[in-house]
């Protein structure tokens, strides 16, 4: 039986996660990265997000994959090296590698340690034939994958869920260039995005009636003061997420409801009653937009996968 191999662990020291959050506290307008949503706390409210039922994105995603497996599945080839940047719960890449024709290996590269290892051992139990070999790191940062456990014909870098929409158009492009050095020639990236559709979906999405989004954006403050040594008072900052029709995108603020001073690394940063601090975009596409960014990173659009409505689509994007 298939065991998973040991984590690597390349995250990144608390110091840089220090330094990069204090930098944004400092900016104008203060910004926070979204990929510090994601401890174990983050995790799990993300995927109660992905349960509600304003949230079409996963379920989306997920028929595609169920519905369309074989022809995906033929696209990809055999022999594949399977990457992931992001690896979440894993469900998503449980039916794409049950569908690859003799899968090489699995590498799952995700920031949460606690997240890697329960994706990488349920992942283990369901497919017992694939080696699974996590890494836990950044993946926005340049990192060396691993040595695959045999020869490969086909190195393919799996990232669903619209994540690249939470880059903004400079970090997205330079993030889909580091994926095509990953894969290199003869490679390819096989992206979930999010596509363009009525307002009110897409902020209904970002503000579901129960609440549970809020919970997670304002959770990313919950995790700045044990891990860092922030005193934010939570409940003096709420969520908002609003669609910018200009940049295509949702973008999710947390907003202070007074004024306020937070300390953090011996620093003291000011809030203004009503002040909004950015913690993530959510950047929408049409079939122009993906094609002009695949163009600008190295890539082209090999397949497109998509449901009946065109609300969501996986496209297969080889390497050129």
């Amino acid at each position: 039986m298939n065991a998973v191999m040991p984590l690597i662990d390349l995250r990144p020291p608390v110091e840089d996660m220090l330094s990069e959050v204090c930098r944004g506290l400092a900016q104008t307008p203060k910004r926070i990265s979204s990929k510090y949503f994601y401890d174990a706390r983050g995790s799990a409210l993300f995927e109660q997000i992905c349960a509600q039922p304003e949230y079409y994105l996963t379920r989306t995603e997920l028929g595609i994959l169920q519905q369309q497996i074989g022809a995906i599945a033929e696209a990809l080839g055999p022999d594949v090296l399977l990457i992931e940047f992001g690896s979440g719960s894993g469900i998503k890449t449980e039916r794409l590698l049950r569908g690859m024709r003799t899968p090489v290996a699995y590498v799952p590269i995700d920031i949460s340690r606690s997240a890697l290892r329960a994706s990488a051992e349920a992942l283990r139990q369901a497919l017992p034939g694939v080696p699974i070999i996590p890494v836990c790191a950044d993946f926005t940062q340049a990192l060396s994958l691993p040595t695959a456990p045999r020869p490969t014909k086909r190195r393919v870098l799996f990232f669903p869920g619209s994540t690249l929409g939470n880059f903004s158009t400079d970090d997205a492009l330079a993030l889909l260039r580091r994926m095509r050095q990953v894969v290199g020639t003869g490679g390819a990236v096989l992206i979930g995005l999010d596509m363009k559709k009525s307002v009110e979906r897409l902020e209904a999405a970002y503000n579901d009636a129960a609440g549970v989004t809020a919970e997670f954006t304002l959770n990313l403050l919950v995790r700045l003061n044990r891990e860092l040594g922030a005193d934010f008072a939570v409940d003096r900052f709420r969520h908002r997420a609003r669609y910018n029709r200009l940049a295509g995108r949702i973008e999710t603020h947390l907003l202070s409801q007074c004024r306020q001073q937070v300390s953090l690394d011996g620093q003291r940063f000011e809030f203004a009653a009503g002040e909004a601090m950015l913690v993530e975009y959510s950047a929408k596409y049409d079939q122009t937009d993906v094609e002009r960014m695949a163009s600008k990173s190295g890539l082209a659009v090999e397949r497109v996968f998509s449901d009946a409505e065109g609300d969501f689509s996986l496209q297969l994007l080889s390497a050129v």
